[in-house]
């Protein structure tokens, strides 16, 4: 399981027209997932992801995490994040899980971090969105469960 992680100043996300998922200060988290990958593998990335230090202390180091500065988390599913592109010029998705298994790790992460964190919101599974940030930093890291 993957997870694209930018710490942001605000991010949302539109389908069709409408917000469904927007947050201020914290970390937007593009979520890809892998066919071989599972609830446990998901709950490890969500502990990263939580606790990963991507926030300043007073010193201006990156010392806090995103539940230490109490901020919110935007889960956004990107299936392209575990595309091959080790060869050519046009990337092959079959380490991707498929839709079934994608949608139910997806959501299984989801839940989990409302349960844990409380400040989350999501996009779409399986829908085209449209996602808007302001990258802090710029802050990106990929983290890989």
């Amino acid at each position: 399981m993957i997870g694209l992680l930018q710490r942001v100043s605000s991010a949302s996300v539109t389908v069709d027209g409408q917000v469904v998922g927007a947050i201020d200060s914290g970390i937007l988290a593009f979520v890809g997932i892998e066919r071989d990958d599972n609830e446990e593998r998901a709950q490890r990335l969500l502990d990263r992801m939580l606790g990963y230090r991507v926030f300043a202390d007073t010193d201006g180091r990156m010392n806090l995490s995103v539940c230490d500065v109490r901020g919110a988390l935007l889960l956004v599913p990107q299936f392209t994040l575990a595309a091959d592109t080790t060869r050519g010029t046009r990337a092959s998705f079959t380490s991707a899980a498929g839709p079934a298994l994608g949608r139910q790790l997806f959501e299984f992460l989801e839940v989990q971090a409302c349960v844990r964190h409380g400040r989350v919101q999501s996009g779409r599974f399986g829908t085209d969105m449209k996602v808007s940030l302001v990258n802090d930093g710029p802050v990106t890291f990929w983290l890989h469960a």
